[in-house]
Parts: structure tokens; C-alpha cells; sequence
């Protein structure tokens, strides 16, 4: 097996496909509502069906994972992409680039569940956490990078350019992943894809109380991300009045929180464990959360203010994440393919539930966006609350 560096290279290249398929296209929804003859709104569906699509792929992934491996699905998967891609940028309408999204995020999902149960074969809870912390690194550069470059591409090409980039990598990418990760393999023969036997698996994933407390409490944490992309080319390009380059400057700039926390995060895990850190950071993240929403209500919101108010909610996000995801998989040993499935699943589906509703519920003020990330963070922290009990409970010695 190539170095632990390599490892987490191509790994992170995998789960860096989603990010960049939502980061991306963002600068562009002013110049793809002008070319399909509709508006923001209808645009930002598209990236309510890409969130949609990768909650129900994983779930698709989990039992082929399983079965055949975790290299040929994701290949698979990673082709599916690349077709789906250069559709998107054929697109002629809203409801085509709505439902072409779908199935670009259904191809997106084999490198995503793929990526996350690699690192449970490999590596023990408190390893998961840093090599967590490590990919969410790479997953942040994405926004940091994807906005500017596709705004000055949607600028000086059109946005249909976009996708064609998207095509370019994922086929790279692929590529890497073939010769790189080609002494790599785990399959199981006898797992059964009898939609019960599939069934009856994810049922018992999801009676672990170890599992579901902290594969929810990520969830909700990260459907507050999911909000705010929603919500952020409407809050910036229209509200506030930025160019797309300007747009995409300042998302880069808020990706920073994210980055520089999944950095401290590897430092803390020396000091603490990654039960109290997601306690900590979940309260940091909704007192941050109700900041945002009472300055949305005050009616004097400004540019500075909600940036830097959104900095400090990914900044939290970024303590958050890689520990609920490795404290979610630590009972999943045998079953990590599917676990890490229905994990990435059950993030997507809140995710898309959260996108959508700041779409639907959208104004001329950023209250819809401010309120769905308050109201993600509270039932983030309520869920750990009341779950870290009914677990203490249970595991005390009768």
C-alpha cells in the first residue's frame, strides 16, 4: 500500500467531487437563470436535486460495496459522473440541469462512500479522527478555490464551461485513483443484494444507538453548510450586490474557518477526546447560529457582519465533522461500506431538506438562510444531549 500522504491524497481527491460540484457552479446562477430563461430560485433547485441524488446513491453504494469492493463501484460511479456532467452543460432548460444534477451526484457517490469506508478499514477511531480532519481539509480547499475559478470562468466562457471542467476532472481523477489505489481491495462474496438482506442490514445500522447519535448530530451540524450554500448566491448577488468574482472571493474567505479549524482540530484530539470536542464546538456553532438570526431580524444586517458571523458557524462545523463521522463508525467495523452509506445518506437527505427549504422560504432579507442555520444547530445540540444520556443510561451496569 502507497504512504499514509498518498493515501489521503487520493482519497481526498474522491471526496473533494462533491464539494467542487456544488462550489463551483455557484458564481454562475445569475448568467444559467439569463441563459434558461428563469431565475435564482429555480436555479438553486438544481442544487437541492444534486443533494437529493446523493442521499439516495449512497444508499445504493453501501451493499455494492460491500459485495464487489470498494474500487470498481466507485469507477463506476466516477464514469457516471463524467457522462452526467456533459449533459448538465447541454442543458437547455431549468427542469433538464435539475434532473441532469441528479444524476451527476448519483455518480458522485461512489468516490464519496468509497473514500469514508477505506478510512474505517484502515485506521482505528482516534486515526479516523485526524485522517477525517485531513480530508476535511482537502474538502475545504474546494471553496476556497471552486467559486473564484468558476466565476472567472462563467465570466469569460459562460457557465456551461463549468461543467465541462467538472468532466475533465472527475475523468483525472479516476485516473489517479486506477494506478494509485490499485493494491488496494476489500469484497465480501457472500454479502447478498436481496433487497431484504440489504434491508435487514441497514435496519441493524440503524438500531446502534452509538451509530445514529452521532451520524444525526453530524447531520444537522452540516445541513447548517447546506443552508447557507443554498442561501448564499441569493444573500450576496442579489441582496448585497457583488459581482461573481467578488462572490466568489468572499466565499474563499469563509471557507478559511472551515480549513483553519480542521487543522486545530488534529492538535485538540492530543488534549481532549472527540466526544467532548463535538459537545464544544456544537455549542460554539449555536450560540454563532443565533448571532446570524437575531442580526438577520435587527433589519441592519451588513457584508462584514454576516461574513464574519458565517466564518465562525464553519469554523465550529470544522471541530465538528471529522469527529461525528469517526465516532459514528467506530461500532462499524464489519459493515463499514454500508455504515459510511447510510452516514453520507443521512446527511445528504437533512442537507437537501435544509437547501430546499431556504429556497422555498426565500425573501428580500437573509432571514431564511440565518434561521435554518440556527435552527440546524439547535437540533444538533439538543440530539447530543438527549442521545449521551440515553447512551450513559444504557451502559450502566445494573
Amino acid at each position: 500500500m502507497q504512504s499514509r500522504t498518498l493515501l489521503i491524497l487520493v482519497l481526498g481527491s474522491l471526496t473533494t467531487i462533491g464539494p467542487l460540484s456544488i462550489d463551483m457552479y455557484l458564481p454562475a446562477f445569475g448568467g444559467i437563470a439569463a441563459d434558461l430563461s428563469t431565475d435564482i430560485s429555480q436555479v438553486s433547485l438544481s442544487l437541492s436535486s444534486f443533494f437529493v441524488g446523493l442521499a439516495v446513491g449512497q444508499l445504493i453504494y453501501g451493499p455494492l460495496l460491500e459485495r464487489f469492493g470498494r474500487k470498481r463501484p466507485m469507477y463506476i460511479g466516477l464514469l457516471i459522473y463524467a457522462l452526467s456532467s456533459v449533459t448538465c452543460a447541454l442543458a437547455t432548460s431549468v427542469e433538464a440541469l435539475i434532473i441532469f444534477r441528479f444524476f451527476q451526484a448519483l455518480g458522485a457517490c461512489g468516490g464519496l462512500v468509497a473514500s469514508r469506508a477505506i478510512v474505517r478499514d484502515l485506521f482505528d477511531t482516534r486515526e479516523m479522527a485526524k485522517v477525517f480532519s485531513l480530508l476535511m481539509m482537502v474538502i475545504a480547499v474546494s471553496p476556497i478555490i471552486a467559486p473564484t475559478l468558476g466565476g472567472f470562468i462563467a465570466a469569460a466562457f459562460g457557465w456551461r464551461y463549468v461543467f465541462g471542467i467538472l468532466t475533465g476532472m472527475s475523468l483525472l481523477i479516476l485516473t489517479g485513483a486506477y494506478f494509485l489505489l490499485a493494491g488496494y481491495e476489500r469484497k465480501n462474496r457472500a454479502y447478498s443484494l436481496r433487497p431484504a438482506a440489504i434491508g435487514r442490514n441497514y435496519l441493524s445500522i440503524l438500531t446502534d444507538g452509538h451509530f445514529i447519535l452521532y451520524a444525526l448530530t453530524g447531520a444537522f451540524s452540516s445541513a447548517g453548510l447546506y443552508a447557507y450554500i443554498s442561501g448564499s448566491p441569493h444573500l450576496y448577488l442579489e441582496l448585497y450586490g457583488i459581482t461573481e468574482q467578488q462572490y466568489g472571493i468572499v466565499f474563499a474567505v469563509i471557507a478559511v474557518g472551515l480549513v483553519t479549524a480542521t487543522q486545530l482540530n488534529n492538535r485538540t484530539l492530543r488534549k481532549r477526546s472527540s466526544e467532548r470536542i463535538v459537545f464544544l464546538a456544537l455549542a460554539g456553532q449555536f450560540a454563532v447560529a443565533i448571532l446570524l438570526l437575531t442580526d438577520a431580524l435587527s433589519g441592519y444586517t451588513n457584508l462584514y457582519l454576516t461574513t464574519g458571523l458565517i466564518f465562525c458557524y464553519l469554523f465550529c462545523l470544522g471541530f465538528i465533522f471529522p469527529n461525528a463521522s469517526a465516532l459514528s463508525l467506530d461500532t462499524m467495523r464489519h459493515t463499514a461500506g454500508s455504515a459510511s452509506a447510510l452516514m453520507g445518506a443521512l446527511q445528504m437527505a437533512v442537507g437537501a431538506l435544509a437547501s430546499a427549504l431556504v429556497g422555498i422560504l426565500q425573501d428580500e432579507t437573509p432571514l431564511s438562510m440565518a434561521g435554518m442555520m440556527a435552527l440546524c444547530a439547535g437540533v444538533a445540540l439538543v440530539l447530543l444531549n438527549l442521545g449521551s444520556r440515553r447512551i450513559a443510561v444504557a451502559s450502566r451496569p445494573s
